[in-house]
């Protein structure tokens, strides 16, 4: 086994490949969780890409009302994250039953979509969704960082949210050739989006492995004889709180909720760019194309980067990226390569900050906790880009798109400096 830490943790975070060998800097669990991940965001994606347009024009559903269903599609999942994260830590095959559940109860919420027409409806079934989301997020992050040497999860986080943007650029042009094909558009795409998302549970439950080897770092009596430690306690909800009593990681939950009050859901972004471009309306499904090739080129190369010149340095530069792609919406420049310029810097952001995120809060806890770990940061996160949904959406409906993008602009400012100032004394090193 190799160690966490040089200086001891009493945790181990993969399997020794054995003398001689190298170990691999991303191991076959990343690669089948990413193959999940990918199929089931095909599923998910064809649904978000339709979703902004099916309440808006077909149902009649205010800005006000999008947002409040837009907060719930992103942040309600978090209510859901830190008993997800906790359970996922209590040993064993828990990381994998936990996630199952996760993508199993969001598989059987798409088709209830062909059912919902009131604003009502819609809402309890997105609420479900990402409930599931919610359950599986943290499990799955906490397995790819059990399962990859500690230098290299940022590569590892990389690659399997390239394979994950895979499915996100492949789900808009299932939803755009169905919407294309079929008389009934929107019950098609929800009923296809079912079908796919249950390939995913199933891909899940063949290909990924049960369980994740980890022990306790050897402890000595003589050198060169160890003798094994004892089997650490399971953790309680206490102990899953009490890890924000750690500084590292008690910063980046801050530093990810206060950057979530000022980003704008993707929904709105692409309802912006549409309505300043004059982009026909059947291809509104295509916009987040953009996005998930450029999030698909670069989240390995700067999941790499993230390991060599700091994660939390390259998060905080992301936000610095989507600053610029809001000041380009804002701008007098339009037309089409405007927005393939937003869209450009709206996938490097994503690239920068995502699995970059995970990988840093991989750092900042014990193995036994991972699960806990990257619940809280991710709940903080969500919580504050619910909130930002819906201020977005009642801001929209009071001045416009283009005055509250300009607010939440300035607000990323502020809030980027804060962060910067909020992290830059905590040394990033694995506990």
């Amino acid at each position: 086994m190799y160690l966490a830490d040089s200086r001891g943790t009493g945790v181990t975070a993969a399997p020794d490949p054995g003398p001689g060998r190298r170990p691999a800097a991303v191991p076959a669990t990343v690669l089948a969780l990413g193959a999940v991940s990918l199929v089931t965001d095909v599923s998910s994606e064809m649904v978000t890409a339709v979703l902004p347009l099916y309440v808006v024009a077909g149902l009649g559903l205010s800005p006000l009302g999008f947002g409040l269903l837009d907060g719930i599609n992103n942040g309600v999942g978090a209510l859901v994250r830190l008993a997800g994260g906790h359970l996922a830590d209590g040993g064993g095959r828990r990381h994998k039953t936990v996630a199952g559940l996760g993508y199993a109860l969001s598989a059987l919420c798409k088709p209830l979509l062909l059912l919902a027409h009131t604003l009502p409806v819609i809402s309890a079934v997105l609420a479900a969704d990402r409930t599931g989301k919610g359950l599986r997020t943290a499990p799955r992050d906490a397995m790819i960082s059990l399962a990859t040497e500690p230098r290299y999860r940022g590569r590892a986080f990389g690659v399997h949210r390239a394979m994950d943007t895979t499915g996100a650029l492949l789900g808009p042009l299932v939803a755009f050739a169905v919407l294309r094909a079929t008389v009934d558009g929107y019950d098609a795409v929800f009923a296809v989006s079912g079908c796919v998302a249950l390939l995913g549970v199933l891909v899940l439950v063949l290909f990924v492995p049960g369980h994740i080897a980890t022990a306790p770092a050897p402890a000595t009596t003589a050198p060169g004889r160890p003798v094994p430690s004892p089997e650490p306690a399971r953790p309680t909800l206490r102990d899953a709180v009490g890890l924000l009593r750690r500084p590292e990681l008690r910063a980046l939950t801050l530093c990810a909720t206060l950057l979530g009050l000022t980003t704008v859901s993707d929904s709105f972004l692409y309802l912006l760019l549409q309505r300043e471009g004059d982009l026909p309306v059947h291809l509104f499904p295509l916009l987040p194309l953009g996005t998930a090739a450029v999030f698909l080129l670069l989240a390995l190369p700067l999941g790499a980067l993230a390991d060599r010149a700091g994660r939390r340095r390259l998060f905080l530069a992301g936000h610095g990226v989507l600053l610029l792609g809001y000041g380009l919406v804002l701008s007098p420049w339009h037309g089409a390569p405007a927005v393939l310029a937003v869209l450009v810097l709206h996938g490097t952001f994503y690239a920068a900050t995502d699995g970059v995120l995970a990988a840093a809060t991989a750092a900042a806890v014990p193995a036994r906790h991972q699960g806990a770990g990257q619940a809280l940061v991710g709940t903080g996160q969500a919580l504050a880009r619910f909130a930002c949904s819906l201020a977005f959406g009642a801001a929209w409906g009071l001045w416009g798109g283009r005055t509250a993008l300009a607010v939440t602009a300035g607000a990323l400012a502020v809030s980027a400096v804060v962060a910067a100032f909020v992290l830059r004394p905590v040394p990033e090193v694995s506990p």
